[in-house]
């Protein structure tokens, strides 16, 4: 062997960060498991169901550990059967990231005997101790709308000439209509452990033992954001306190989420899993949004200060100085209009000072 080559394969060996491959996946007909470590995988629905969101998926010596629930429990008895494709080890602990519809809804459908494991925080949105989740504005904005989206594709199916364009419209008209058909099902399930600010799982492996931590930094998208952390693996699954793209602020807390993510931030893993979308690599993005949440508030609290309604506001504030950073949603003057007026709202309830 080559001197060189030697060399070059004694440092790759010695690398610090672990070798995360794509080659490693299992597929259902709903879902799409990638391994992203030794038992470790980020599960994504193939299109067949609704899932709305990712769900990991830890498998231990003797149990199984799954992150978020999907959307509704049609969706997650698809994930819970899917699993079966990976390991024969029941699922012990269902975490919930936070209590939003698309991460919890499906927690009615896993076996009595999973333990549920969230946020206080969540477990009062999903007890109804703080409101009623199914009336709830994000919830009803979401769901409401499916309805007309079943009959667009409908009636773009029954127009279209293509072959497959008809075939693929139609399929997608299926996938919202059993989603639409599975929403009344949904009663909200909440965690049965809870935790304030960090708890820590430990699953036995065949050698050894696997630790998975827990944490709460604080107020972000919601009021009880829960990342998991495995430090040996060097990965965490942020749900939606990080994604790789602008983040849904409807009930965030704005002005705290910068500090939550110095939380994440101090964590040593080499990869994140996000609630959305494909994993991520190091820590590049989170300044960035931090930057993003920092100048969205300040320039949403000097247009309130000058009276705008939060409409006119969503419409006039400029965050294209941030459009570098998020290309596919900032495209010009404006912002979420959702996000503007959750900061309205707070600012004219006294609980966010200008």
């Amino acid at each position: 062997m080559p001197k060189f080559v030697a060399v070059f394969a004694v440092l790759l060996a010695s690398f610090s960060w672990p070798v995360y491959s794509k080659d490693r996946v299992v597929e259902s007909d709903a879902h799409r498991f990638q391994e992203v470590a030794p038992d470790v995988w980020l599960a994504t629905g193939t299109g067949s169901v609704h899932t709305q969101s990712n769900s990991m998926v830890v498998v231990g010596a003797n149990d199984t550990v799954v992150v978020d629930s999907h959307v509704t429990p049609t969706a997650a008895r698809a994930l819970i059967a899917s699993i079966r494709l990976l390991t024969d080890k029941p699922v012990r602990y269902l975490v919930n990231t936070h209590y939003h519809f698309d991460h919890a809804h499906g927690n009615q459908a896993f076996p009595s005997d999973v333990e549920i494991i969230g946020h206080e925080y969540t477990r009062a949105k999903l007890n109804l101790e703080i409101g009623n989740v199914l009336q709830e504005r994000t919830f009803r904005g979401f769901t409401d709308r499916v309805p007309g989206v079943v009959a667009r594709l409908e009636r773009r199916a029954e127009s279209a000439t293509d072959p497959v364009e008809k075939a693929e419209l139609l399929e997608r008209a299926r996938v919202q209509r059993d989603y639409m058909n599975a929403i009344p099902e949904i009663r909200p399930t909440p965690p049965n452990i809870t935790l304030d600010r960090k708890l820590t799982i430990y699953q036995d492996l065949d050698e050894g033992t696997r630790e998975i931590q827990l944490w709460h930094f604080g107020r972000a998208h919601t009021g009880g954001d829960v990342v998991i952390f495995l430090p040996e693996e060097r990965i965490v699954y942020t749900g939606d306190v990080m994604l790789p793209r602008l983040a849904y602020m409807g009930d965030a807390f704005v002005e705290d989420w910068p500090a939550t993510l110095d939380g994440l931030m101090n964590l040593d893993f080499d990869v994140w899993v996000p609630g959305h979308g494909d994993f991520q690599r190091g820590k590049s993005m989170i300044p960035h949004f931090q930057a993003y949440l920092r100048d969205i508030l300040s320039r949403t609290i000097e247009l309130h200060r000058k009276g705008l309604s939060w409409e006119e506001a969503a419409k006039q504030i400029d965050m294209t100085d941030h459009a570098k950073n998020f290309p596919r949603h900032i495209k010009g003057l404006g912002a979420d209009p959702r996000a503007i007026r959750r900061i309205y709202e707070r600012l004219d309830a006294g609980e966010l000072s200008e």
